[in-house]
């Protein structure tokens, strides 16, 4: 549900104006209408949010470096200059960095040292002082000439993965001419090398702990400067969609403040002596939302903003989302054992055992979404692949509740989904037919009632018509008056005061739309059959595997093939699953719901000037 809201004015002598914002900052329930001009044209406000953003990325990559099981220090005090550690946490990361490439570096070139063997760089500068030269070379083994070893005193030096290393010793000036790579020594042998490499791991371990230390002793100092800087940027912005008027000498303001702040906002107001005007907001003011739900629908939230928020007056979609989500997550999962699943990870989620920042603060939701996976699952007659009702250990009293069988020659699941989306539609037109008329009129929406009444009349006519209810001459007449009716709404009368010929042409476009649309629309919802039954298939067949694998007579490397299989497939399964079963449900509510009902969700949330 959405907060009702009232408008505020304020008129405040330019004296008085530091002093009124204080204590309405205090009061922390007012939504200022800001303008946006004024913060775009602003240089030092864009700098400072600037500085907020570069703060925030610090703090998420301290965050990250503080051990687990350590906290940062918070000292409850903002740095001097935020600017300072800004520009030490990027330096200390880039010298582990540099540290952490010279080692990649360091190991290539130990492994490219390592077929030479352990060679002395000091014996061979002294053959070179002596006269002597050394040239090494590689060269595949099919290349390789034996005569290299006589014509150019060529010494193999070692055979590796199908490649001949070898070394050349002659006078200094010797023409060596051989088809094969030369390539340079280290003066490090590979011993050498692996030395220096155990010392810069060191280095690289310093170097973390280090920046470790750095992040407990100072992300909480980089929060503070963040939420110091936030606090100037609110001041700002309400500073600058503030009105001067009378030669500067009043400021006026407008804001927004939820109905139930009102009475202490008011008593505030009437103890400054602040000349103020409350009323209703229109359908023309930028009204900010504020969402009131229950601790069940409050969970669903996330997914509305996602699409956007409800403009104020408009209707909020999440009570209606949330329960058609959760039982399209379901079917399209399927499975009571992958229910049990994620009720365990949103369970580990939510007490902070499992730590994954894409589902922080989601693990409630996840678990209600396990929950309902397991009722529903239950109910279809799935556990990780395993056919519950055709499985002879399942007492015949719960397979008597199991959705199984056909209607009409389809699989009852089928049926049931496509049902439910019609219902789903149905639900959706009548949110709109009902809220439009609330916002803007019956007048203006009678086109709405109009194909509300034809598409809900005649479903209803329908199923009363085949349970026996309306006889043949009933329905006939019934169906006469509702197309009547719906067609000199949807025909005749969709735009009142209109020249009716207009009327008629819009009415035979909104036809075609709605025509090809709401079948469209309908068909949509098998993907809950096809998403749940694919899932169903794809965990069979990895029970089927797993057995081939066991075969008649196991042993530990069959049972070890079996449960490795098993573990494989399922958590393979389960994943992509859940991918399908977010990702299709949400596309029926942003897209089948959402443009059926009428939302918009172009609102922006309540956000209360405050400390």
């Amino acid at each position: 549900m959405i907060t009702k809201m009232k408008k505020y004015t304020f008129l405040v002598f330019h004296r008085d104006y530091e002093h009124f914002l204080e204590q309405l900052r205090d009061a922390g329930v007012l939504h200022v209408n800001q303008k946006a001009a004024g913060a775009m044209e602003d240089e030092q406000l864009q700098q400072q949010l600037s500085l907020v953003d570069r703060i925030r990325k610090a703090v998420a990559i301290s965050s990250s470096l503080i051990p687990e099981g350590c906290a940062a220090v918070d000292t409850g005090a903002a740095p001097e200059d935020a600017e300072v550690l800004l520009t030490e946490l990027p330096a200390l990361t880039a010298e582990k960095q540099q540290l952490e490439q010279d080692l990649i570096t360091l190991q290539k070139e130990q492994t490219r040292m390592q077929v030479w063997g352990s060679y002395s760089s000091e014996r061979i500068e002294a053959l070179q002082a002596a006269g002597y030269e050394l040239r090494y070379f590689v060269c595949p083994k099919s290349k390789y000439q034996p005569e290299w070893e006589t014509m150019h005193n060529a010494f193999l030096m070692a055979e590796e993965a199908g490649m001949r290393y070898f070394v050349t010793v002659n006078k200094q000036g010797t023409e060596v001419d051989i088809d094969a790579e030369e390539i340079t020594l280290n003066k490090h042998n590979a011993d050498q090398l692996n030395a220096d490499i155990e010392a810069l791991k060191g280095l690289v371990a310093a170097k973390q702990a280090q920046l470790e230390a750095w992040a407990i002793a100072h992300t909480g100092e980089l929060r503070e400067a963040e939420h110091r800087t936030m606090q100037t940027i609110d001041w700002k912005q309400v500073n600058l969609s503030t009105t001067q008027l009378a030669d500067d000498t009043l400021c006026l303001l407008e804001g927004f403040c939820p109905i139930d702040a009102v009475e202490d906002l008011n008593k505030m107001l009437d103890e400054q002596h602040i000349y103020y005007v409350a009323e209703d907001p229109t359908e023309e003011d930028n009204t900010p939302v504020k969402l009131r739900n229950n601790w069940f629908t409050r969970m669903f939230e996330c997914l509305t903003g996602m699409y956007g928020w409800p403009v104020y007056g408009e209707f909020d979609p999440t009570p209606v989302l949330g329960p058609f989500f959760l039982l399209f997550f379901a079917m399209c999962m399927g499975d009571a054992g992958y229910g049990i699943i994620l009720i365990l990870f949103g369970i580990l989620t939510t007490k902070r055992v499992l730590k994954i920042e894409m589902f922080d603060g989601l693990g409630p939701l996840i678990t209600t979404l396990g929950i309902g996976t397991l009722v529903v699952g239950f109910f279809l007659g799935t556990f990780f692949g395993i056919d519950l009702y055709a499985a002879s250990w399942v007492p015949e009293s719960l397979k008597s509740v199991m959705i199984k069988g056909k209607v009409a020659g389809f699989d009852i699941q089928m049926v049931l989904a496509l049902a439910i989306g019609v219902f789903h539609i149905c639900l959706a037109m009548i949110i709109k037919a009902v809220c439009y008329t609330k916002r803007f009129g019956f007048k203006q929406n009678i086109s709405t009632w109009g194909w509300l009444l034809l598409i809900l009349g005649g479903l209803v006519i329908a199923v009363l018509a085949l349970t026996e209810v309306f006889s043949a001459e009933v329905t006939k007449w019934a169906l006469i008056g509702v197309g009547v009716v719906s067609a000199l709404g949807i025909y005749i009368f969709n735009t009142p005061g209109r020249n009716p010929l207009i009327n008629i042409g819009a009415g035979l476009w909104d036809t075609y739309n709605m025509a090809t649309g709401i079948l469209g629309d309908v068909l949509s919802y098998i993907r809950l059959y096809a998403l749940g039954l694919a899932g169903g298939m794809l965990g069979a067949a990895f029970n089927k595997l797993g057995l081939m694998i066991l075969g008649e007579n196991p042993n530990v490397g069959t049972w070890l093939g079996f449960i490795v299989i098993l573990i494989f497939g399922h958590v393979l399964n389960v994943c992509m699953s859940a991918l399908g079963a977010f990702v299709h449900p949400l596309r029926l509510s942003f897209v089948e719901y959402f443009k059926n009902s009428g939302y918009e969700g172009k609102g922006h949330l309540y956000k209360p000037f405050a400390k």
